[in-house]
């Protein structure tokens, strides 16, 4: 299993509006950049995520899964483009912000520090593990 971050800014798609969607998941559509696109090619049904309020917010504030593996993003008829499907699994208690992140030493290198503006991006196991004990998730 590997492990990712996804970036939305609440106006556009929050948090309220993934769980929602319930258990189907809906499409991670939309993603303009070639990295990100890649970084959902590799992706597999199983794998979990950050759901990150990005904008003001700057927080992780719920967990999501990889329900469907990469295929055509349905918003465009490029077919350079493609997505996943997530679904929400859960809530993460005591959302984990930017600034706790980057005040840990051992998240240094988290591509969320690295590489800000990725809006989809690996997670470590190690990583996974330090802001899940972060965000009081069990």
């Amino acid at each position: 299993m590997a492990y990712w971050l996804f970036k939305s800014e609440p106006g556009t798609w929050s948090w309220d509006d993934q769980v929602k969607e319930g258990k189907k998941g809906t499409e991670w559509d939309g993603v303009r950049n070639y990295t990100a696109r890649n970084n959902m090619r590799a992706m597999k049904i199983g794998d979990r995520g950050f759901f990150y309020h990005s904008g003001a917010d700057r927080e992780i504030v719920g967990l999501v899964e990889v329900v469907a593996e990469a295929h055509p993003d349905s918003t465009t008829d490029d077919e350079r483009w493609a997505c996943v499907d997530i679904a929400a699994t859960g809530a993460v208690p005591k959302p984990v912000t930017l600034q706790q992140i980057k005040d840990d030493p051992r998240l240094a290198d988290m591509a969320l520090v690295r590489l800000g503006r990725l809006s989809v991006q690996p997670v470590t196991a190690a990583e996974w593990k330090i802001v899940c004990k972060m965000g009081g998730v069990t």
